[in-house]
C-alpha cells in the first residue's frame, strides 16, 4: 500500500532527489485525518450536532464508526456492502454485508415456510446507514463474551493502520466494545479491493497462512478447542495426511477421486499453509491446517451461519430455490446440479450416498 514520491532536499548546496515512502489512506499511520473526522466538529463551515446522524463525540464524519467504514468501502474500495443481495459485487474472499438484508436464507427442506432472515448470514456489525442494527438474537459472540450491541467494522479492523492483513487488530486493546485481543493476527495476504480483475477464483484467491482461528478465538473463545460440549470441529489444527488426500483427490460429486494436488485448491474450502500464496492452486499437505475460514466468510454469505457454502442442502440443485437468495456459484460446474455438500471435499461421503 506505500508509494514512493520523489522529494527535492537542498544540501550542501545541491539539488537532491530522494525517495521517501508516501501513506496510502490508512498504511501504518496517521493520513489523512479528515477523511474520516469533522474538525472542531465542524464540516463545511457548519457545526455539527454530536447527536446527530452526521456527527458524534469523536468528530466522525458519520454516525458511527461503521457508516464511516462504508461511505468508501460500501460499493467501492473492496464493495464489501453491495446494495442489492441478490446481485452482490464480485467475491474478494471475505463475503459481503449485503446478504444481511435477505428475507430468507433457508434452502433446506419447505425453507419458504420457515425463514432464517439474512442477519444469520453475517456478522452484524451496526450501520444506520444500512438499516442494519445489532444482531437480534445474539447478544455475545458464540463462545465469547464480545457484545453484539458494539459490533462495527472497527472491531476488527484499525482504522488507523498497522501492517497486519487488512488492518486486523493484533493482541492489544480494541476500542470498539472498550474490549482486548489476546491473541496475534492472522498471517494472510489479499487480492487487490479496488479493481474488478481481483476477484476470487481457484488460482486467484486470499492466501490464508497461518493464525487465523487462533485470531477469531479472541471473540469466539473455545468454540472450537476440543473441551466439553462446545466443540463442533477440530479448527487450528494439522488437517493430517488421510484428509489431505481426500481434499486432492476430490474433485467434485462426478469425479470424486480423479484430482491430483497440483490443482485441487478451491475458494469455497480454504486450508491455512505458510507457503500459501494469492495464485496457489495446489490442495494441501498433511500439515496444512483447518481453519474457521475453512467453513466461513468473516462478513457474511447467502447461506447461514456465513457458511462458505449451505450447510443445510444436500445437493447444489437446492441452492437458492426455497430461499429465493443469491445461489452460491457451484465451484464444480461439470458436476452440474447433482454436485453435494462441500465437507465431503475433506470426508468425502458421496461415494454410495
Amino acid at each position: 500500500m506505500r508509494r514512493t514520491v520523489l522529494a527535492i532536499v537542498m544540501s550542501v548546496g545541491l539539488l537532491a532527489l530522494v525517495a521517501t515512502p508516501a501513506l496510502a489512506f490508512h498504511d501504518q499511520g496517521v493520513a489523512a485525518c479528515n477523511g474520516c473526522h469533522t474538525m472542531h466538529n465542524s464540516e463545511n463551515g457548519q457545526m455539527v450536532d454530536p447527536t446527530a446522524p452526521n456527527g458524534n463525540p469523536y468528530l466522525l464524519k458519520n454516525g458511527t464508526p461503521s457508516d464511516v467504514c462504508l461511505s468508501c468501502h460500501a460499493t467501492s474500495h473492496g464493495a464489501v456492502w453491495g446494495t442489492d443481495p441478490l446481485n452482490p459485487p464480485p467475491e474478494k474472499g471475505g463475503g459481503n454485508f449485503a446478504y444481511l438484508s435477505a428475507p430468507n436464507l433457508n434452502d433446506g427442506h419447505s425453507g419458504h415456510l420457515s425463514p432464517i432472515p439474512g442477519s444469520y448470514g453475517g456478522h452484524n456489525v451496526i450501520a444506520p446507514s444500512k438499516n442494519a442494527t445489532a444482531d437480534p438474537v445474539l447478544t455475545r459472540a458464540p463462545g465469547g463474551t464480545y457484545l453484539a450491541s458494539s459490533m462495527s467494522c472497527t472491531s476488527c479492523h484499525n482504522p488507523h493502520g498497522n501492517a497486519h492483513f487488512r488492518l486486523l487488530y493484533g493482541a492489544g486493546h480494541v476500542e470498539a466494545g472498550n474490549y482486548t485481543f489476546t491473541n496475534a493476527a492472522p498471517t494472510a495476504v489479499g487480492l487487490g479491493i479496488s479493481t474488478a480483475t481481483d476477484v476470487e477464483a481457484p488460482n486467484k484467491h486470499t492466501a490464508y497462512q497461518g493464525g487465523m482461528s487462533a485470531w477469531c478465538a479472541n471473540c469466539h473463545g473455545n468454540f472450537h478447542d476440543g473441551n466439553g460440549a462446545l466443540l463442533k470441529h477440530p479448527s487450528g489444527v494439522a488437517m493430517g495426511a488421510s484428509i489431505a488426500q481426500v481434499y486432492n483427490m476430490y474433485n467434485g460429486t462426478a469425479d470424486q477421486t480423479g484430482g491430483v494436488a497440483a490443482t485441487a485448491y478451491t475458494p469455497l474450502v480454504a486450508f491455512e499453509d505458510p507457503g500459501m500464496t494469492t495464485t496457489s492452486t495446489a490442495g494441501p499437505t498433511a500439515t496444512s491446517q483447518v481453519s474457521c475460514i475453512s467453513c466461513h466468510r468473516a462478513h457474511g454469505t447467502s447461506a447461514p451461519n456465513i457458511g462458505r457454502w449451505d450447510f443445510n442442502i444436500s445437493t447444489w440443485a437446492a441452492e437458492g430455490v426455497e430461499s429465493g437468495s443469491y445461489p452460491i456459484p457451484n465451484p464444480y460446474p461439470a458436476t452440474g446440479n447433482t454436485q453435494r455438500s462441500l465437507c465431503n471435499k475433506c470426508h468425502n461421503r458421496d461415494s454410495g450416498n
